[in-house]
């Protein structure tokens, strides 16, 4: 055998031999039986996509109020139920009942366009489709000025917000100009922000009032662009009208209705937007309960609101979230069937209108609130979770860690924790709990643009999920519940010594709120 030949064989069996120890290595990492079934399940046998496209194509988006929340409350009650899991909706309160229909605008005058476009949420319906010219808001110095114009809105679409001459990113615009010209460009666009702030303040209106006054003065609708940003993707909100339509336009086709008419082109449009006003709706959570064998009066809770703002299909907010938890109470039921407490499930309602059902649960099961050991939930988009916050609770790095460290390694791996943290004042479920003084821990995710591109965004749909991301969630959850529930202590609700803010004076903890409890209140 020449040398050559030798060494180039003992490459190649040096590189089998490390490629065995590498596998014996990845598969030596010993987890605990329940949790390497969860593992396998997952990876295995997913049901994610399945319910994906149940949830998310075949009802939709699911504001508060319509029958497509009611649709999904009960999708979910049944799809736990088919799985041996005992499960009913809980009500919290009522909603002005509405459900969006088709949203159809056209641009007829100087020429012909099909606009992008879609209705707010709860906006009123056009009986008929209605044809009529484009106005912007006035050259005005002062509310009297601008109220003096007010009539001639009369019969006119009025376009409502402000015009973005440029319709790139700053990433892009980053990217791509001179330093020269980007900090021109930003300035120009920080100067327009503030010089249309200032216009409104001038004339004595803000973003309710203004809508109010163009329906008292007689105008057809009212036409928005609440652009985030980021190329072609509007945030929609509710509607702040009564009687006439009041409607987004994406950006390119609001900016070119714009131009037309601030150039004296009198632009047409057509609006065809359908909507059912319906009667008061129930508001509810969905609740799932797998009892406790040994502790069955301690609780742990899996936490996500089901609801959405109904721009596109709310698939990353909060979608995702919905589908880890069932997801994750799936494999808890088959792998896990008896727990030594009791693991409870919740998807929230009118969590976008200010946490309402589960703050409406916390106020309505102080009996369960009392027994709570954890509270784990999942809210901010598709990717990994990255993050976990103590939530101020002075002995949480004790208790999380023991139960992190349960966790497979590369889920693991991925998390950076702040303990003792700060509470959640707000801003998601979690926050409910915290504020009763009950451990509840957001399991915060690597955003995937969710801030600037899906969050109450027209792009906020199916194909924005990354299951592989959803799958390694469902992991973490299900290992997290089944630590937290075998745990032979129960958690301490010892709070943190709070800093003091920046004025000097001690940072209180956060307080209960009660839950709007119906439209009437928000």
């Amino acid at each position: 055998m020449k040398r050559n030949s030798f060494l180039a064989m003992s490459a190649v069996f040096f590189a089998a031999q490390m490629t065995l120890v590498n596998a014996q290595t990845k598969s030596e990492e010993k987890l605990n039986p329940i949790v390497q079934s969860f593992v396998n399940e997952v990876n295995n046998n997913s049901q994610l996509e399945n319910m994906a496209y149940e949830l998310l194509d075949g009802i939709g988006p699911r504001l508060v109020g319509t029958p497509e929340m009611l649709a999904a409350n009960n999708y979910t009650a049944d799809k736990l139920k088919s799985w041996g899991i005992d499960a009913n909706l809980q009500q919290f309160g009522t909603w002005k009942g509405w459900q969006r229909g088709i949203t159809h605008v056209d641009l007829v005058y100087p020429r012909t366009k099909t606009l992008s476009a879609t209705q707010l949420a709860w906006s009123p319906a056009t009986k008929k489709t209605v044809e009529a010219e484009v106005v912007i808001l006035p050259k005005a110095s002062s509310k009297a000025e601008f109220d003096k114009w007010l009539p001639s809105a009369k019969g006119k679409i009025v376009l409502m917000a402000q015009y973005q001459k440029i319709g790139r990113s700053d990433e892009q615009i980053k990217e791509f100009a001179t330093p020269e010209l980007y900090e021109k460009l930003k300035a120009e666009k920080e100067q327009a922000k503030k010089d249309f702030a200032d216009y409104i303040k001038t004339i004595g209106y803000d973003n309710t009032t203004l809508p109010e006054a163009f329906e008292k003065a007689g105008a057809a609708g009212i036409a928005i662009s609440n652009w985030t940003g980021i190329h072609s993707t509007n945030r929609i909100f509710g509607a702040k009208t009564k009687s006439i339509p009041m409607f987004d336009i994406d950006l390119e086709d609001y900016g070119m209705l714009y131009r037309m008419a601030e150039k004296g082109a009198k632009p047409r449009i057509k609006v065809d937007a359908q909507s059912k006003v319906l009667p008061e709706a129930k508001s509810f959570n969905t609740i799932g309960i797998i009892k406790g064998s040994e502790k069955p009066n301690e609780y742990v809770i899996l936490s996500a609101h089901l609801d959405s703002w109904d721009g596109a299909q709310g698939a990353t907010d909060n979608g995702t979230g919905t589908l880890t938890m069932l997801e994750t109470m799936r494999i808890l039921k088959k792998y896990y069937p008896n727990p030594k407490r009791t693991i409870v499930v919740g998807l929230w309602g009118s969590e976008e209108q200010g946490l309402n059902g589960s703050r409406g649960f916390v106020a309505d099961n102080p009996e369960i609130i009392k027994g709570v050991q954890a509270v784990f939930n999942q809210d901010n988009g598709t990717g990994r979770v990255v993050d976990i916050s103590g939530q101020g609770f002075k002995d949480s790095y004790a208790y999380i860690g023991r139960w992190l460290d349960a966790a497979p390694k590369k889920v693991k791996d991925q998390i950076k924790s702040t303990f003792p943290g700060m509470p959640g004042g707000g801003g998601s479920d979690h926050a409910s709990f915290v504020a009763a003084g009950v451990p509840g821990f957001s399991l915060s995710s690597l955003n995937w643009g969710y801030f600037g591109y899906t969050w109450h965004t027209t792009k906020d749909t199916y194909d924005k999920i990354v299951f592989d991301e959803l799958k390694n969630n469902v992991i973490l959850t299900a290992t997290l519940a089944y630590m937290a529930s075998e745990d032979p202590e129960f958690t301490s609700r010892e709070k943190r010594v709070m800093p003091n803010d920046d004025k000097g004076a001690v940072t209180k903890w956060p307080e209960v709120r009660e839950p709007k409890r119906s439209s009437k209140d928000y």
